[in-house]
Order: structure tokens, then sequence, then C-alpha cells
């Protein structure tokens, strides 16, 4: 455990940023696993609005570094060719 108070400060804010990061990636992966789920399901027109929020999402925790702005721009492809593969 630290003993300076800075350091003591830092490990607050960490913890902060690391649940946040987490309820971040926990929610982008709950919009793909209904996207993923709709697409099964024959549902189009429900799988592309998810696939409008997915993006978003990911694009926003990219802006945020949560993700790498490559690997949110790398799924948002894979969503979209599994959308357009499927339709």
């Amino acid at each position: 455990m630290a003993n300076i108070k800075s350091a003591k400060k830092r490990i607050l804010i960490i913890n902060k940023k690391t649940e946040a990061n987490k309820s971040r990636k926990s929610e982008i992966k709950t919009y793909i696993k209904k996207f993923e789920t709709a697409l099964n399901e024959g549902n189009f027109e429900k799988a592309q609005e998810y696939l409008k929020v997915c993006e978003k999402k990911l694009y926003q925790a990219a802006a945020k570094n949560t993700v790498h702005r490559n690997a949110a721009a790398r799924k948002v492809s894979r969503l979209t060719k599994k959308l357009n593969k499927a339709a």
C-alpha cells in the first residue's frame, strides 16, 4: 500500500476509472450480443438499430481511450460485414 498522499489519491482515481472502463466495455458487449441475437432471429431492422448503437458506443469508448481506436473500427467493420452478409 502506498504511503505518500498523492499516490493514495492516484489509487482512488485509478479505481474509479477502472470501474468506468469496465462498465463501458460491458455495455458494448451487451449491445453486440443483442445485435447478434437479432441477426440470428432474422430481425434485420432491430439488428440495424443495435449496430448503430454499437458503433456509437465503440467510437465513444475509443475517444476516451477505453478501447483502442483501431480495435473499435475493426469491431464496427466486422459487425457491419455480418449484417450485410446476412441481408
